[in-house]
């Protein structure tokens, strides 16, 4: 079984939705909202800057950690997450590739070697990409709620994935995710509030 040192998971943690019949006046795009339908609005988007307030509660700390930063995308495969408090470091995903920078020291990491890191990765990059493909592959994907207030749960399928993470909820509206919740499989959680910069989407131009 692959092992994860202390750093690398720490890595890991930071990366990282009325039923119709209900209401007979609904529009025809109201009517058809679902998966498809959020995953071709989010694939719309191909590039975009955000803030990010996170705060993570780890079993050992009697109190949550919180970081602040920013957030840069571009489809469909580029992700840099920049936090600047409470100190500097830099995670970027570009294709297969994650690059690390703390401390002044940089690492570069391929994710074909951690298939399970590739997996959690990717359950950002592909929603933020509309990857419906990809997401379906490593997970079990429930959308609730409507087009103005979606709640997408993602459920890791494989039996090593599910030793890292219990479930990832992404809260948003329209093509704006506005949080990210990670609930891991030993007790630790995240969550990652969204806002767009100099933008009226998130994550977006």
């Amino acid at each position: 079984m692959m092992r994860y040192s202390t750093g690398f998971k720490q890595v890991l943690q930071n990366f990282l939705l009325i039923p119709l019949l209900l209401s007979p006046l609904l529009t025809h795009a109201e009517a058809t909202w679902g998966l498809d339908a959020l995953m071709n609005t989010l694939a719309s988007t191909k590039s975009g800057h955000a803030s990010f307030i996170e705060r993570k509660s780890i079993a050992m700390l009697d109190q949550p950690v919180e970081s602040s930063g920013e957030l840069f995308y571009t489809a469909p495969s580029y992700l840099e997450k920049r936090t600047l408090k409470p100190k500097k470091e830099s995670l970027v995903l570009d294709k297969d590739k994650l690059i690390v920078e703390q401390r002044g020291k940089k690492r570069t990491l391929s994710l074909q070697s951690y298939p399970e890191v590739a997996a959690f990765i990717d359950s950002i990059r592909g929603t933020l990409a509309g990857d419906k493909k990809a997401l379906e592959r490593a997970y079990k994907l429930t959308l609730e709620g409507d087009e103005s207030n979606w709640h997408l749960t993602l459920l890791p399928l494989e039996n090593k994935m599910k030793k890292i993470v219990e479930t990832i909820d992404i809260i948003g509206a329209a093509d704006q995710l506005q949080s990210i919740v990670i609930q891991q499989a030993d007790g630790d959680s995240s969550h990652m509030t969204i806002t767009p910069i100099a933008a009226s989407n998130v994550l977006t131009n």
